[in-house]
């Protein structure tokens, strides 16, 4: 209840100000709401935000440089390597008491892998000079520019000293560079020699795949789809559970049977030969190839196709294609003019889940790709895993994630997200 005072002001039951009531009570309604939904921004904010803030950090970050030899970072910068001529005797002794430095604290092997990504050699050249410096003197030993040419020829070529130079800096586009088969030299961006240019063929090759195995889906799945919607309820069930039967099985254990099948040994090239199609000396090659990751792949993710298309047809009467067909509609035209347009929203939806899901996948392109059907994020685990090189991978990643974006917002220009629904 409330009541109106001589002002004309209206007061609350409790003799507060209407407005301030209620603004208390909406401020108590957000909070609430807010507490309900703190578990789960939690949950996003430390498994999506961060992991992939911290991706986009590690791709341009590159302080070990300049943490590791900050006294060499200094010196160095003044020295102009377009003249031909090595630094002068700051620049080595300064480098040497950062070595010393970083020998007593394990860090210059560390540092020979970071700059070992961008000159080949860089890796064995700290690890080499770390064991001979040891016991120098920062003070009593020098000068030490000849001595640390003696403990390793590399300290005597100009390139050792410009790539130090050049990645020095706190932050660094090298990585970005590497990740579409270029490189940041002192003298400027340049190629990456010829054997090195694979990611942009790999990126090619990802995206390509990735639309093929969509569009594999869809021709597969929409008359799978189309059946469990239009069959009874109680067979339209029972298909329904061999569509999802994948589900219940081992992602692992589908892909090394298609492995098993596909191998010219296998189900498959057995099957062709016993039935005279194919020779036994001229067995079909059906693995570690592109066509043995698109059979694979379209085989693992068709129920991620199916599931969209069909919640999407259960929504559509079949009184549209029986009022269709009595006005002089055939088959087709009733399929084509009204019951495929209604569908659409269900491939849009099937699509988007499907082509992410591909684009980004790495199991089965490794298990039965070879070296010709594997994706960029085989590359991209290589990095993370074997090489070490986490900013390269940092940066493969952030790519992706731009192409995927790039892509969702083209789709929703051209076709309008609105229009993907996965039923109702």
């Amino acid at each position: 209840m409330s009541s109106e005072t001589d002002t004309g002001r209206v007061l609350a039951a409790d003799g507060t100000p209407l407005k301030r009531s209620l603004a208390r009570a909406l401020r108590r309604q957000k909070l609430r709401a807010l507490m309900l939904v703190a578990p789960l921004l939690i949950f996003v904010l430390l498994t999506f935000v961060f992991p992939i803030g911290s991706m986009l950090l590690r791709s341009i970050e590159n302080n070990l440089v300049g943490d590791t030899v900050p006294e060499t970072v200094v010196a160095i910068a003044s020295w102009d390597a377009s003249l031909g001529e090595l630094p002068g005797e700051e620049v080595y002794a300064a480098f040497t008491r950062d070595l010393l430095k970083a020998v007593e604290a394990k860090q210059h092997t560390r540092l020979g892998s970071r700059l070992n990504y961008e000159l080949t050699g860089m890796s064995s050249m700290f690890r080499q000079t770390g064991r001979r410096i040891g016991k120098w003197d920062p003070v009593a030993d020098a000068p030490f520019k000849e001595k640390l040419i003696e403990a390793h020829k590399g300290w005597g070529e100009i390139s050792t000293w410009a790539t130090l130079q050049t990645y020095s800096g706190p932050y660094t586009a090298g990585y970005f560079l590497n990740a579409v088969d270029l490189q940041l030299t002192p003298d400027g961006i340049q190629l990456q020699p010829e054997e090195k240019r694979i990611l942009l063929k790999l990126f090619w090759r990802t995206l390509v795949m990735s639309l093929v195995i969509t569009g594999s889906c869809i021709l597969l799945g929409y008359p799978v789809a189309w059946l469990l919607a239009n069959l009874p309820t109680r067979k339209a069930n029972l298909l329904m559970i061999l569509v999802l039967l994948p589900f219940w099985t081992s992602l692992l254990v589908r892909t090394s049977a298609w492995k098993v099948m596909l191998q010219q040994q296998g189900v498959i090239n057995d099957v062709l030969v016993w039935i005279g199609l194919v020779s036994d000396d001229a067995r079909l090659v059906m693995i570690n190839n592109q066509f043995g990751t698109i059979v694979a792949m379209t085989h693992i993710l068709l129920p991620f196709m199916i599931l969209p298309m069909y919640s999407v047809m259960q929504t559509i009467q079949p009184t549209y294609l029986r009022a269709a067909k009595s006005l002089g509609a055939t088959n087709w035209t009733a399929f084509w003019r009204v019951y495929f347009p209604q569908s659409v929203p269900g491939i849009g939806a099937g699509s988007i889940l499907v082509f992410i899901l591909s684009i980004g996948y790495y199991i089965t392109p490794e298990i039965v790709g070879g070296t010709k059907g594997v994706f960029i994020s085989n590359r991209i685990a290589y990095h993370i895993s074997s090489s070490l090189n986490w900013g390269l991978a940092a940066a493969l990643g952030t790519i992706l994630l731009a192409v995927v974006l790039m892509l969702y917002w083209a789709y929703d220009r051209i076709v309008g997200i609105d229009n993907v629904k996965l039923g109702g």
